[in-house]
């Protein structure tokens, strides 16, 4: 016990009498601290803003076209798909899911959105914050996401207009907010959310696709009686259903185009970014420990242990290290407060927490080297007497 504190004691005496060396080095450490945990919220909010509304939806598993290998923009099933999935023994509920996109142009700005076409109170419609669910027909209403709300000044009772393609003609359709989901983003973009009629007449289309006035839903989303029976209904609902291929929410998303190579894309960047933290601080650790090479000689020359001589330049770079990761914390705290909405960041509390132990980690780890070295000197030689 007396060598930890004596060992802390010269540590902490060391980092008090070179306070803008040691400065300087925390400062950089916070940067790189930055650095990750941006890299983590942006990889969080890139995940979020492609598989949002994907992996929130009240279903087990979800149906899609056969050979249409689980992408949603590929799929496009029959209405009559629908009944056949609801009578499959096992299904509670199945919703029909038809998607598109659009622009709302009555804002100051206009705003790309998904538009999801759902069935109220069924798989595939979230469940609402405020207002009411729009009514079925071709009711000119929509529910929206909180994410629209975020980016704009619309509230429940507020009317938008949509700008929609018809063949090679721009049409316009008012529509009336009457509820509001949670944050419900689908491939980078917010979502409203309308009757599958309206959806149909709203859409954008080709000439050749504007004779018709069915609406043909991308995917199903199925309920189960029983969630532990996923493999069983899978593989009831292919043999029981025709032209269809079922998959579970997991391997919906590792579908979702473009997914799974933005997210090693970013992982890889944040490993990259935790390397150059032990290069740089193994850097700056090792310099030190080699301009008072004499000091240590002088430690061990009076009596003191490889033990604490080692413990010292360990409890010096854990100190450094944690003085660097906090400002860098509170830097990205701030910086989170005034980041716009547009930028699609999302600071989840256990990646941050995994992120600020990882920086904990590596400050030891990179002055490794220079603990190494600090153990092996030779008082004599340190102080040119052998």
């Amino acid at each position: 016990m007396k060598n930890f504190f004596l060992a802390t004691y010269l540590a902490v005496k060391e980092v008090a009498r070179n306070k803008g060396r040691f400065l300087l080095v925390a400062m950089v450490i916070a940067l790189i601290t930055v650095l990750v945990l941006f890299i983590a919220a942006l990889g969080e909010g890139l995940s979020n803003a492609n598989r949002q509304y994907v992996a929130n939806l009240d279903a087990e598993l979800i149906v899609f076209l056969e050979k249409s290998d689980y992408n949603i923009s590929s799929s496009r099933l029959e209405t009559n798909t629908v009944k056949a999935v609801r009578r499959v023994e096992g299904v509670a509920d199945a919703g029909p899911i038809y998607t598109s996109t659009s622009q709302i142009v009555s804002l100051p700005e206009p705003l790309k959105i998904t538009i999801l076409g759902v069935e109220a109170a069924r798989p595939g419609m979230p469940t609402l914050l405020e207002g009411r669910y729009f009514r079925g027909g071709e009711a000119r209403e929509a529910v929206m996401d909180a994410s629209v709300a975020e980016r704009t000044d619309l509230k429940i009772g507020d009317e938008i207009e949509i700008r929609s393609t018809q063949g090679t003609k721009d049409e316009f359709y008012t529509l009336k907010i009457v509820g509001l989901v949670d944050k419900q983003a689908y491939f980078f973009q917010p979502t409203i959310f309308i009757p599958a009629a309206t959806w149909e007449l709203v859409r954008p289309q080709s000439e050749s696709e504007l004779n018709s006035d069915t609406p043909y839903p991308n995917i199903i989303a199925v309920k189960l009686t029983d969630p532990t029976q996923v493999d069983v209904i899978k593989t009831r609902l292919q043999n029981e259903v025709a032209n269809i291929e079922v998959a579970d929410i997991e391997t919906t998303i590792n579908n979702i185009p473009g997914y799974t190579a933005q997210q090693g894309t970013v992982q890889t960047q944040g490993v990259f970014t935790l390397l150059i933290g032990i290069l740089v601080i193994g850097g700056f650790f090792q310099i030190q420990i080699l301009q008072k090479v004499p000091q240590i000689g002088v430690l061990k020359a009076i009596g003191s242990s490889n033990f604490v001589v080692g413990l010292s330049a360990v409890v010096q770079i854990i100190i450094v290290t944690a003085i660097g990761v906090g400002i860098g914390a509170g830097l990205n705290y701030l910086f989170s407060l005034v980041l716009p909405a547009a930028i699609p960041l999302a600071f989840n509390g256990t990646w941050s927490l995994v992120a600020i132990l990882l920086l904990l980690f590596i400050g030891p780890l990179g002055g490794m080297v220079s603990i190494i070295y600090a153990v092996r000197i030779e008082p004599l030689k340190a102080l040119r007497l052998g």
